[in-house]
């Protein structure tokens, strides 16, 4: 047997000892009856989907109709607690598989780790300044969202890492017996609280427990993942190219929208904001606390064994002297590195109050590392790393005092308003808001040359005003009190013109931030990005900031952020405008379009990519994402969001942590190194890829819009086939579905669009109208549809998105989404637009075989395609749950009854979720 089979040998092991658990689980708390109505329903689901019997598909029907409360309430539960545990023993698996490639040096290299980036580095024969150069040039920031797409409770998420913790130490081969015995013990145990815990919130967060939760994640992993990654290319760096010596920036980062993400959200104040500023600082504080007093206890080094620099012992003494008390020296004279230490943990621990004592800012604190870290080497063995406190000095420059730079972020007609009456108060216009575009940028460079301040200190301003212009009085003061690291980017969603931008920097020169001097010379404290989020304004994306390049003014402010634009690209909104290929393809053409024209003006640009988990949002894995991206973009570093049930799922463990983010790093650099290795600069696409994809896009385009905006009961179809309303009430975040709290679907958030198609299995925002585009062209000529297979071979960004069809495609299920159909009070409506769903469905998977030279979807991934084929029977009985809920839930009007019944039906959402891996 190889060692793949034995490996998925151990996986089918591990799901089958977690099922027979929670098997037993099931007899203690429900009994016989509980434990063989949930085994009836999976023998009828598995027998369905192995060989489709109508009479047996009626029957299940049936055994579900007929469920009552508590018994139906508990089945919903046992499946959705056995999702819960596949997903974990999936993840062990992962985790298995990666110390596989781990356990020899000469073993295979694992695809797409560092070890195979670096490789590849060495066999193109790079030159040592090149690789230096393709290293210096990497950048990846990862920005952490509240966005409500995690529907599982923290505390289950809790019990599910000591599970799989568990797990790891039984896969230990050399476990004595009482050992693996205590353990198997524990898992019963936990298994056993998994059931006995309630999954569902009974409370929206607020959007400080928000902050909290992200916080987990730096507090359990991060903390020590990202150091570990950049020391494995370090590492792997000086394996392959020994006797060189390799200088690694921080060149991974986390940063977070939550508690500065305004948009939309009433609940983030400037107070908010704030406090969220606090608790970072706290959290980062803390974690060095930690660092120092574990390094304290390793330098126990003394004078009287080793010889330490005079000069090095002489400034222990004068930082004694000005920092401690004799009650606060360490004791014992000749162990100096724990005298240093002292010093240290005692400035640390008063950052954050008013004492003298306290370091000022972090890079105080890293000085005083790399002092201890230059005279300890001195009397090391050669070659021989501190890679403890090296990995200390790159936790502090990594997350400094701040953890994480927090954008702001902000509708851009919240601004408008707030520049309006401004302007207004002053007299400089009245109607600045209708005024013409020409005519705005004019008056706003007027109003930015000028070094007066707008504002009139005793004038009475509206409280949206004042609320606006607070938010930029607490950026001014948290660059004080945090460091202008702490907030770097100010974000303007929904940009539309290159007002919008300028209007930011008002409201920036208002607060400080922003300064025109008299002798003309521009201070600017603040990035201002644009968010360009639908089809027509990722389209009109270039113009809006050519205009501004053009402005000598907005220039000076560029240059004074290092001649860096960051623009950010949404990929929710112009999915739900225009479909996922059209929308897909306008953010690629825009940012080619973009980076060409700033290549122009000397001006380096960072992409920001806000991708959602679901693939309707631009989700899919990391490392895939930067792959799809047009390589000489790269360049100047890539940003992505990553939110929801992304992060339990990346990030609540650390090997897989580590692997996700080794994944990206490797996915970097050879993105990178092909822009370093062409000798001529990468210009963009074959023409006949950009013509192909063109015409595919109109064809999308037109079906998409002719069904989502051109049928006038389409939004009916959609509120009454999707559990939409009954969303609102899983209190998964503190943000409103809908801006403005608006019935509009233009005011639809794109979450709950995602999320509401992804329950109900037609998951249309993932592949909707794509069949149409491409089926059209390839049926055009036997030549066309060659083409598009010559394009997934060769394309990375249409490889990447054929394949999240595929992706798409699998995880929706005409047969279970039929069910829904029964949901729409007029049937008419129903079985057209389902009709016409259908079609669309089966066109689009056909072609996508075709491009892919497939039999099956997923061909050519078998361990996600074995992983949904696996999950589907126990999908099925959820929601066929869910629509007789839905039923039940819709047609009664005892409040009694309906607080049961929308219980049972979030419980269905939840399992779903689970079951899918996806959400919104």
């Amino acid at each position: 047997m190889s060692e793949t089979q034995d490996q998925n040998l151990q996986l089918r092991n591990d799901v089958k000892k977690l099922g027979s658990i929670l098997g037993d689980v099931l007899k203690k708390h429900g009994g016989e009856e509980l434990f063989q109505k949930v085994e009836d329903i999976r023998e009828l689901t598995k027998g369905l989907r192995e060989n489709y019997d109508p009479n047996k598909y009626e029957l299940l029907k049936k055994e579900i109709s007929e469920l009552e409360s508590p018994m139906r309430q508990q089945v919903i539960r046992a499946f959705s607690i056995y999702f819960h545990l596949v997903n974990i023993a999936e993840q062990n698996h992962r985790i298995r598989r990666s110390q596989f490639y781990r356990l020899e040096r000469d073993s295979d290299v694992q695809k797409h780790s560092i070890q195979e980036a670096i490789l590849a580095l060495k066999n193109d024969e790079h030159a040592d300044e090149t690789i230096q150069k393709i290293i210096d040039d990497l950048s990846i920031e990862l920005i952490m969202t509240a966005h409500p797409t995690e529907a599982t409770k923290r505390t289950v998420l809790e019990i599910q890492k000591r599970i799989s913790t568990i797990l790891q130490k039984l896969d230990h081969p050399a476990l004595p017996y009482k050992k693996r015995r205590n353990l198997e013990e524990s898992l019963i145990n936990e298994v056993t609280v998994l059931w006995q815990t309630d999954e569902l919130r009974h409370r929206k967060p607020t959007v400080l427990d928000e902050v909290k939760n992200g916080l987990y994640y730096f507090d359990q992993t991060l903390f020590d993942v990202l150091p570990a990654v950049h020391q494995e290319l370090e590492d792997q760096l000086s394996d392959y190219f020994p006797g060189k010596s390799w200088k690694v920036p921080n060149f991974l980062n986390f940063g977070s929208w939550i508690g500065g993400d305004r948009d939309g959200n009433p609940f983030v104040t400037p107070e908010v904001t704030w406090e969220t500023l606090k608790l970072q600082r706290d959290l980062a504080v803390r974690k060095y606390d930690e660092g120092l007093t574990e390094l304290m206890k390793r330098f126990s080094q003394s004078t009287s064994r080793v010889s330490i620099p005079e000069e090095f012992i002489k400034h222990v003494t004068d930082q004694e002297k000005k920092y401690l008390t004799t009650k606060d020296k360490w004791q014992i004279e000749g162990e100096v590195y724990r005298r240093m230490f002292a010093v240290m943990l005692k400035r640390l621990r008063q950052v954050g109050t008013k004492s003298k004592y306290a370091y000022d800012h972090a890079e105080e604190l890293l000085r005083d590392l790399m002092l201890i870290e230059e005279n300890a080497r001195t009397h090391q063995l050669e070659n021989v790393k501190l890679k403890k406190l090296r990995k200390l000095i790159r936790q502090v420059e990594l997350f400094g005092f701040h953890l994480a730079t927090l954008d702001v972020r902000n509708h851009s007609g919240e601004h408008e308003t707030a520049v309006s009456e401004m302007l207004r108060v002053v007299g400089l216009a009245d109607d600045y808001a209708s005024m013409e575009e020409d005519d705005k940028l004019e008056l706003l460079e007027n109003v930015l040359k000028d070094p007066r301040p707008l504002m009139l200190l005793n004038e009475d301003y509206s409280e949206e005003t004042q609320n606006i212009f607070e938010v930029f009085k607490m950026i001014q003061r948290a660059h004080e009190e945090f460091g202008r690291r702490s907030i770097e980017v100010y974000l303007i969603s929904m940009t539309q013109s290159s007002s919008d931008l300028l209007e930011v920097l008002v409201l920036a020169k208002e607060a400080g931030i922003y300064r025109v001097h008299v002798d003309g010379t521009v201070e600017s404290n603040i990035n201002v990005a644009p968010l360009l989020e639908t089809v027509d304004d990722l389209i009109a994306g270039p113009k809006i900031m050519q205009r501004l390049f053009d402005m000598d003014l907005y220039r000076s402010h560029i240059q004074q952020r290092g001649d860096h634009q960051e623009i950010m690209l949404g990929y929710s909104d112009g999915s739900k405008d225009g479909g996922t290929l059209t929308a897909n393809w306008k953010l690629y053409k825009a940012q080619q379009e973009i980076h060409n024209m700033a290549r122009d003006y000397s001006i380096g640009l960072k992409f920001f990519h806000g991708r959602g988990g679901s693939l309707g949002r631009g989700g899919g894995p990391l490392n895939r994402s930067i792959i799809s991206q047009p390589a000489e973009t790269l360049g100047d570093g890539v940003k992505i969001t990553e939110q929801g049930e992304v992060l339990s799922s990346r990030y609540m463990l650390g090997d897989i942590a580590f692997r996700n983010l080794e994944q990206a790093a490797s996915a970097l650099i050879q993105s990178t190194s092909k822009v370093h290795h062409s000798k001529e600069k990468v210009t963009g696409l074959k023409p006949e890829y950009e013509q192909a994809i063109e015409e595919i896009s109109d064809a999308s385009l037109k079906k998409y819009q002719s069904l989502v905006f051109g049928d006038p009961d389409f939004l009916t179809y959609f509120k009454q086939t999707t559990p939409l309303n009954e969303l609102r009430e899983l209190n998964i975040g503190s943000r409103p579905m809908s801006r403005k709290n608006s019935e509009r679907f233009e005011d639809l958030r794109a979450i709950p669009w995602v999320f509401a198609w992804t329950q109900c299995r037609q998951m249309i925002p993932a592949w909707y109208a794509s069949g149409t585009g491409l089926a059209g062209f390839a049926d055009a000529s036997s030549e066309n549809l060659e083409l598009l297979q010559e394009m997934y071979e060769n394309w990375p960004f249409f490889r990447s998105t054929v394949n999240n069809l595929q992706m798409a495609l699998m995880k929706a299920d005409l047969m279970t989404a039929k069910e829904y159909v029964d949901l729409v009070e007029d049937k008419d409506i129903g079985q057209r637009i389902f009709g016409d769903i259908s079609d669309e469905y089966n066109r689009t998977k056909d072609v996508l075989l075709r491009i892919s030279k497939s039999e099956e979807l997923l061909d050519f991934s078998p361990n996600i395609q074995g992983s949904v084929h696996l999950r589907n029977p126990y999908v099925d009985p959820m929601n066929f749950l869910q629509v007789d809920l839905i039923q039940k839930l819709r047609a009664t009007d005892e409040e009694e009854h309906t607080e049961e019944i929308l219980t049972e039906v979030l419980l269905t959402i939840s399992g779903v979720a689970a079951g899918l891996l996806n959400t919104g």
